[in-house]
């Protein structure tokens, strides 16, 4: 539970409420885990853009890697954009 309470202070300042039935360390895990995975797409794109701007542009070089980094952040962001507003929506109603 130490690497929530040091997460707590890189992360945006949003409350969310608490989810119905969940006890008080489920809903922290959930809190915390869905916003490192948002920030971890953002990396995983940031990597990717990174990796397009350096690539090798000749033949033997590896021309889809920095797609799959960027597919996979945007994938990451999407997940964790949607299961945020899914638990938002479960705890508001």
């Amino acid at each position: 539970m130490e690497w929530i309470i040091l997460a707590k202070d890189l992360l945006p300042p949003a409350q969310p409420k608490p989810i119905p039935g969940a006890d008080k360390v489920v809903t922290p895990l959930f809190e915390y885990g869905l916003w490192l995975l948002a920030i971890s797409g953002g990396a995983g794109v940031g990597i990717g853009g990174y990796k397009l701007a350096t690539i090798n542009k000749g033949r033997e070089g590896n021309g889809m890697e920095p797609f799959k980094w960027m597919g996979g952040g945007l994938t990451a962001i999407v997940l964790a954009g949607s299961l945020i507003a899914i638990i938002n929506g479960v705890a508001a109603g």
